[in-house]
Formats: C-alpha cells, structure tokens, sequence
C-alpha cells in the first residue's frame, strides 16, 4: 500500500518540498529587487542566486538550457546592438560604428539581471504543477477569476494543439505545400478561424460540463500543503540577504 501523498505532491529535492506560496513570494521579491540593481557587483551576485536557485530545483541541465535558448537570443541580440546605440566614452570603432562603456555597462547589466531572474523563476517555479501552481496564487489572494483563467487556459492550450495538429495533418493529405502566395495565406486565415470556432465549442461544452457539476463560479481549494516553521525560516533568512543586494548596489 502507498502512502498518501499531498495534493501536488513533493517531488524529491528540498525545493519541492517547500509551501508553493514561498516559492511564490520569493519569486516576486527577488524579481522586484534584481530588476531595480544599477551595479554589475550586485547583479553578479544575483546571477548566482539564480543559478543556485536552479540547481536546487532539481531541473535536468539539458532541459534547463534549451528554455533558457529563447532569452540568451535575444541577449545575443542585444550584447551585439546596445554597446552601439547609447552615448558615452568609446571604447571601441568599427567604422562608422562607435561602442561606448555605458553601452557596454548597460547590456551587461541587462543580461545579468534578466539571466538571474529567470533562472529563479525556472528554479523555484518551473517544477509546480499549474493546478498547485493556481491553488498558490489564490491563497495569497489573488482573484478567483484570474485563477480561474489561468488553469483553464493551462488546460486548455495542450488541446487547442493537438487540434491545430490535426489540422495541419489534414490540410497536408489534400497535398496542401505552403508557398509566399495567395492561396497559401487564405489557408492559413481559414486554419486560424477553424481553431477559432472549434476554441470556443469546446469552451461551450467545458462550460456545460462544470455547470452539470455543480460549479457556482468558485474556486474551491482543495490543496492540503500547510504552512511551516522552515517556510517562515526561509523567508527570514531571505530577506537581508535581499537587504544586503540594495545595499551592496548602493555603495560608491
């Protein structure tokens, strides 16, 4: 016989076995303070809490680099055009083309800031389960209505693609070859309205179907993950070191 396990389970490393509404908050405070650093020395110091963060998430390297390939593109994007776009002291010429230290200090800012934060978020929350994940927000007080929005659509979107995935399968058995033309566009338009319209059958019948439920437009909690010791621990030690990230970013 197994034991029961808590709503939402705990997975095995000692993140996953923290309140979710922890996870939640020190997301939230970490973001605030990290985006509003000006120091290289304090976003370098919140770039390693973010790659600690991750690692004690327990997320597998492989899958930690291929969410992360989106941003470091478009940092990629950015390291190679900022330098040259912000005036200041020239540091180097290509050309006509001038990069600046403040161009510089900028980009590098920027990148250590938006890696630090993200790896926090892929860190602490990227392991929740979107219904534990919906039952956290709530019970921080978050509206039941944007709850409510955000668990259908997780729910949701995995069947809209297997829907837009069945329709692409039956566009190409009608030899159907995407070209720059019109007909290709008139397609696409028609795949869009059908995803539409089948969108919103499905909304219909999801509706019907919790309504034959009983759902009175409340989100019931069902969650059993309390509030603890260490989870108050955690969040006391958090916050000189959050204090210490300003202050280290205020020194001359």
């Amino acid at each position: 016989m197994t034991s029961r396990r808590p709503f939402g389970g705990p997975s095995g490393h000692w993140l996953g076995r923290r309140n979710p509404r922890l996870l939640l908050v020190v997301t939230g405070l970490f973001a605030v303070v990290t985006v509003s650093l000006q120091t290289l020395a304090a976003a370098t110091v919140a770039l390693g809490f973010g790659v600690a963060a991750a690692a004690a998430g327990g997320l597998p390297f492989r899958s930690l680099l291929k969410r992360l390939a989106a941003l470091e593109a478009l940092m990629a994007v950015l390291l190679a055009t900022l330098p040259f776009t912000v005036p200041g002291d020239a540091v180097l010429s290509l050309g006509p083309l001038t990069a600046t230290r403040e161009g510089v200090h900028a980009a590098a800012l920027i990148f250590l800031r938006a890696n630090a934060v993200v790896l926090v978020l892929l860190g602490l929350l990227g392991s929740l389960e979107p219904v534990v994940l919906g039952h956290a927000l709530a019970r921080l007080g978050v509206p039941h209505k944007l709850v409510h929005l955000l668990l259908l659509t997780i729910g949701q979107i995995k069947h809209l693609d297997d829907e837009r995935w069945r329709l692409r399968r039956a566009m190409r058995a009608r030899a159907f070859v995407p070209r720059s033309n019109r007909h290709t566009w008139v397609s696409y338009g028609n795949l869009i309205g059908m995803l539409l319209v089948r969108s919103l059958e499905r909304a219909r019948r999801i509706e019907a179907a919790m309504r034959a439920r009983g759902f009175q437009g409340r989100l019931y909690l069902l969650d059993d993950r309390h509030w603890h010791l260490v989870d108050t621990v955690s969040l006391v030690v958090l916050v000189p070191f959050l204090a210490g990230l300003l202050a280290l970013d205020r020194l001359p």
